[in-house]
């Protein structure tokens, strides 16, 4: 008989929608791995879900699994058996566990040793008995952050199931869960179309779902959301913002998305951007629309899940829940400004950075004492320096405001405004508002200079204290986000700020062991710096360079990750330039240090040093000055183009000479040569790492 189409639909109250969306991920999987082990062949798993159902429809289903043998492997023979030919415990004992009897057993020679091996032979099953129990995996099979009982029952999950589809081509698969059993019933759209709605055959089901307002796949969804808001952006002649993770969440909160255009009073144009945007975005999922010069207008985008036919309706209601919500914002701004910035800090004396780290007042006097220091590192004016000092101070003041308390989102941005109004320096206002910066992988760093310092002080403090309270990120946790700190920390280093991470690692310990916090400083502190080490490692990778390479640098004891990413970087442009040249040298390098006596000192005889000889430690001397000068003005690929420059005498005076000479003088001479020659490489990298196995 020809194969047929299978659909299973898991029909639910209104679901999560980050939820949703990751469980959209794991039902392939799920499908995939629950088929295979069903032994049930199929043609394609297309997985559709909206926030009331999951679906899974699977094509070319066959009427019946393949029959196949298992062959199991057991026991050498001799073990199997005894002398007369009779099991052992350790055949019957394999016989039982493969579900066969030890008289079945078969012996089988594998080069020269024989084996016992229990063949069990799988019939054929009907797909439509196996289909139950398989469908029913999936449902429980699917992770939830968080599950739920209903009514009377133990069974969980997301949100309570309402109704279950499943067929096979016209057959009703009596899947069984929560007190339910599949039908051929299905439901459409909760307002529009609710149904229920008989089904004929599995290959209807979408077809029934989309002729009763529901679209089926998140895709979909968002490409119609995507085409309405192009078509309202080309009439109104605004601009969008669609954050992919608001557009995420919007896409998994209706079945049926219809785009409309919603006002709000241009008295609200008065409150900062950031706070209004974040009241529609975060708080209710509206689309906010700008003006062509990238100032906010007073309209925003609905994605209803309602009837069109309904629209002014809607947008009515949801311009009052706007409203409400703007009102709001506006009152907790007008009330922040009644004081200045400065009145807020003294607020942060009641707010806990961490039980053992005391309060975030605390907090923002060391952020402050540690971002001038890291000015005046910098090399910044003294009018910078005082900067850098007063917006590390106010950095979490906005904390205590009542817009900040209601909007979190809007931290340090809100701190910005306030500070401008009680007239801070324009410096400060910035540097508050981007001293979180930069808070992900690829996010902007800082505008200034100041405000890089104030951003790192705050993440260095931060890292340092949960280390030294014992609070660093495992293996699997980091909720504190440290490590993206860090790497924000590394962004703006490698970008050129002129600081040492090192000396700020040590003097934020120092200020929190002159707190009282108790933790033993060398230990922590080496912690942290290899703590950083891991996460530069981890961005040269990602950047391409070769693990060899980045371990070659590290080698040589670099701490600092702008210096550590600056020589690894070097390092992999001239082995790609020069690949056989360094290829060579990282050879050489690893033969000398093979070879070398470490106790023999560097200062050779001249006068016993031979033609090849002499043109080596000739080249060695002037590489030598010529690699420190280098190494100093932080010029490292200079500093590998004079050691690469050393290949041609280094590679005659392994061709010409005999290192373990007979003369024991001649041969203690030769060693202080590999010893200078070793020496010249060791402040570059250890080039040992990168020698090819032979």
């Amino acid at each position: 008989m020809a194969n047929k189409i299978l659909a299973f639909e898991i029909g639910t109250e209104e679901l999560p929608a980050f939820d949703l969306h990751a469980a959209t991920g794991q039902l392939p999987k799920l499908a995939e791995a629950a088929f295979a082990a069903a032994n049930i062949t199929y043609g394609s798993i297309e997985v559709y879900t909206t926030p009331r159902r999951l679906i899974v429809v699977v094509t070319d289903v066959p009427e019946e699994t393949q029959a196949f043998e298992e062959v199991f492997r057991g026991p050498a023979a001799k073990i199997a058996f005894d002398a007369e030919g009779n099991p052992t415990k350790a055949a019957l004992g394999f016989a039982r566990g493969k579900g066969v009897d030890a008289s079945a057993l078969e012996r089988r020679d594998e080069n020269g040793v024989e084996y016992v091996y229990a063949v069990k032979s799988v019939p054929a099953r009907r797909v439509a008995d196996l289909l139950p129990e398989l469908l029913a995996g999936l449902i429980t099979g699917i992770t939830w952050p968080k599950t739920q009982r209903w009514g009377s029952l133990n069974d969980q999950f997301s949100r309570p199931v309402r109704w279950l589809f499943a067929m096979l081509g016209e057959e009703v698969v009596p899947v069984q869960f929560a007190g339910l059993t599949a039908s051929n019933l299905t439901h459409g759209h909760r307002f529009l179309a609710p149904g229920p709605f008989e089904v004929p055959c599995a290959c209807k089901l979408i077809e029934t779902l989309r002729a009763n307002f529901v679209v089926p796949s998140e895709a979909e969804r968002e490409a119609i959301i995507r085409a309405q808001v192009a078509e309202i952006e080309a009439k109104s002649g605004l601009v969008a913002d669609l954050p992919a993770k608001t557009m995420e969440e919007v896409v998994n909160l209706c079945e049926y998305p219809t785009a409309m255009v919603g006002t709000f009073d241009e008295l609200f144009l008065a409150v900062p951007k950031e706070i209004t945007v974040d009241a529609m975005l975060v708080h209710q999922r509206y689309f906010p629309l700008f003006n062509a010069d990238g100032s906010l207008a007073n309209k925003f985008i609905i994605t209803s899940n309602g009837d069109a036919a309904f629209e002014a309706n809607i947008i009515d209601g949801n311009q009052r829940v706007v409203a409400a919500r703007l009102y709001d914002a506006k009152f907790f701004y007008d009330e922040d400004l009644k004081k200045p910035l400065e009145a807020y800090v003294d607020g942060l004396e009641e707010m806990t950075f961490q039980e053992v780290l005391g309060s975030m007042k605390a907090k923002a006097l060391r952020i402050s004492e540690l971002a001038g220091n890291l000015a005046v590192e910098a090399g910044l004016p003294e009018a910078d320096v005082v900067d850098a000092k007063r917006a590390g101070y106010l950095a979490k003041a906005d904390l205590t405001t009542q817009a900040v308390f209601e909007f979190t989102a809007v931290q340090g941005i809100m701190g910005s405004y306030y500070a401008a109004a009680s007239g801070e320096t324009a410096q400060v206002a910035e540097a508050i508002s981007d001293h979180y910066r930069p808070r992900f992988a690829g996010d902007d760093l800082p505008a200034s200079t100041v405000g890089k310092v104030v951003a790192m002080a705050d993440k260095v403090d931060t890292i340092c204290g949960l280390f030294a309270a014992g609070q660093g990120p495992t293996g699997s946790s980091d909720p504190f986000a440290l490590r993206r700190s860090a790497i924000g920390i590394i962004a703006m280093l490698d970008a050129g700020l002129p600081v040492s991470l090192v000396a700020a690692i040590d003097a934020s310990l120092v200020t929190y062991a002159a707190a009282g916090v108790s933790f033993d400083m060398d230990a922590v502190r080496a912690e942290i710096v290899d703590f950083f080490t891991m996460r530069t490692k981890v961005i040269l990778k990602d950047g391409g360079c070769a693990p060899d390479t980045i371990e070659a640098v590290l080698a040589v004891g670099v701490e600092e990750p702008a210096t550590f990413i600056t020589r690894a970087r070097a390092l992999e442009a001239a082995r790609s330039g020069e690949a056989e040249t360094f290829d060579n040298l990282a050879t050489a390098y690893a033969r000398a240090n093979n070879l070398r006596d470490a106790d023999a000192g560097a200062d050779f005889d001249e006068a016993m040093l031979s033609e090849v000889e002499h043109a080596l430690t000739s080249a060695i001397v002037q590489a030598e000055s010529r690699v420190a000068r280098a190494l100093e003005a932080d010029d490292y690929a200079t500093a590998l183009a004079e050691l690469a420059a050393l290949r041609a005498p280094i590679d005659l005076f392994f061709e010409r000479t005999m290192i373990m000479d007979e003369d024991l003088a001649v041969r203690a001479n030769r060693m202080k040569i590999l010893n200078r020659m070793v020496a010249v490489f060791a402040g570059v990298a250890d080039f040992g790492k990168m020698a090819k196995a032979k």
